[in-house]
């Protein structure tokens, strides 16, 4: 695992290409998409740790960045083609716009932008919005924790937010616009924290080297931790279970010898390994 610095332009998936050249592996990934606009931290998986993805997918993620007000697009950021346009923004206030920004804190029903990975009958929502057809995404329930205006300079407004996985900071944009009367999208945005990882720790892409990768124990920190004896490691790194232990539920996250070996799910009296990141 490592933590990389997005610049402005590539994709993630292009960071990720990066990343696999420099470092010689095959199997890499990323922990939530940045795109190509947007800067900041990228955490990066590598490996057999590329599985422990799904157990990090609700971590909360902290951005700053810029509304800017009067028009909004056909990607909702900066780079869509203008979709409507709107003078309103002239007669807004600080004081307008935070209590339209105070609309959002907490969990509210968001409709994830048209060019988005979101799957619309197995295919990706941006495909068919790039051919022209209409695209129409169901609402669905994100949480944002934290959302606060830190700078008024009509039309843009700067921004700090702190958000569950899933949400989108480009439907954000375009809902305070239309809370606001006067239409918006997302002009920058920049990722300061993923979970416990802060963008200050990251490394460019282009200095990456093994030694900046980490303990990929750090995704499952959240996780009880059982330590296993030799036998119970060979039997972990096979798929077999292992008997659980009192008090032991749900996902634990299995060691041997201070190393992360795979995460367990308890059923009935055993742990049975769901993801095993070491190889034999």
């Amino acid at each position: 695992m490592a933590l990389v610095a997005k610049p402005d332009g590539p994709t993630s998936h292009d960071v990720v290409d990066q990343v696999r050249r420099a470092l010689g592996l095959r199997r890499v990934g990323h922990l939530g998409t940045l795109d190509p606009f947007a800067t900041g931290l990228l955490v990066v998986v590598v490996g057999r740790a590329t599985r422990l993805a799904p157990y990090v997918a609700e971590w909360a993620k902290s951005y700053e960045g810029v509304i800017r007000l009067g028009r909004t697009t056909t990607t909702d950021d900066g780079t869509g083609e203008t979709a409507g346009a709107s003078d309103a923004w002239q007669s807004l206030d600080r004081g307008r716009v935070e209590t339209a920004l105070a609309r959002f804190r907490g969990t509210y029903e968001q409709r994830p932008p048209a060019y988005s990975a979101v799957k619309v009958e197995g295919e990706r929502a941006y495909r068919r919005a790039r051919r022209g057809e209409p695209v129409a995404l169901a609402a669905r329930p994100v949480e944002v924790s934290a959302l606060e205006l830190t700078s008024f300079a009509p039309p843009d407004v700067g921004f700090r937010a702190t958000v569950s996985g899933g949400t989108y900071l480009r439907s954000l944009a375009r809902d305070v616009g239309e809370e606001l009367g006067c239409g918006a999208h997302l002009a920058t945005l920049l990722r300061t924290r993923v979970g416990p990882f802060r963008l200050e720790d990251a490394v460019r892409p282009e200095r990456l080297t093994a030694g900046d990768l980490r303990d990929p124990a750090t995704l499952v920190a959240g996780l009880p931790r059982r330590d296993l004896d030799e036998a119970g490691r060979v039997a972990v790194i096979h798929g077999r279970p292992v008997s659980a232990g009192k008090g032991e539920g749900g996902r634990v996250a299995l060691f041997a010898d201070g190393h992360l070996v795979a995460v367990a799910e308890r059923e009935g009296e055993v742990l049975k390994p769901r993801v095993v990141v070491v190889d034999q």
